[in-house]
């Protein structure tokens, strides 16, 4: 059971990095009417995350610069931003890097019992689950965004 977490991370994963890499470098910082964000946030987001979430980012883990929690964290959005935000291109990068690291995880380690639930979760493989949700959540997002961008840019 633990080796299709696994597989899932890494199926989940390739989607979302194909989406994103098919969006055009005008698209990733347009925020259409009726969303919040951008898919340049939504791919740094996922990024944050899952480091927060499976490897304790930014206490447990040097992986990111702890900054990212300021860009991409929860309640983050990009009118808000300063400073040098990371190119796509970095971030996809970091993704598949964290991918790697993902499966590097023990799968034992998927039973451990967390010290302190978090939104219902209580061992490390349910935080899994968790972040694997997450990421299909704003690869939905993602979706929408670029289907509306092209929808938008066609009729004009």
């Amino acid at each position: 059971m633990n080796q299709l977490v696994f597989k899932q991370f890494e199926m989940t994963r390739d989607y979302f990095t194909k989406i994103v890499e098919s969006v055009s470098k005008e698209q990733t910082d347009v925020q259409p009417d009726g969303f919040n964000n951008t898919i340049h946030w939504h791919t740094g987001h996922v990024l944050t995350i899952t480091e927060q979430t499976m490897f304790g980012f930014p206490h447990a883990t040097t992986h990111l610069p702890t900054n990212y929690m300021e860009w991409f964290g929860y309640g983050t959005k990009p009118a808000d931003w300063t400073g040098n935000i990371p190119a796509m291109d970095q971030l996809i990068g970091q993704l598949k890097d964290q991918l790697t690291r993902l499966k590097q995880i023990p799968a034992e380690q998927l039973d451990q019992d967390l010290d302190t639930p978090f939104l219902g979760c209580k061992t490390v493989g349910e935080l899994a689950g968790l972040a694997l949700m997450h990421e299909a959540t704003h690869m939905g997002q993602i979706q929408a965004m670029k289907r509306i961008m092209e929808h938008v840019s066609v009729k004009n």
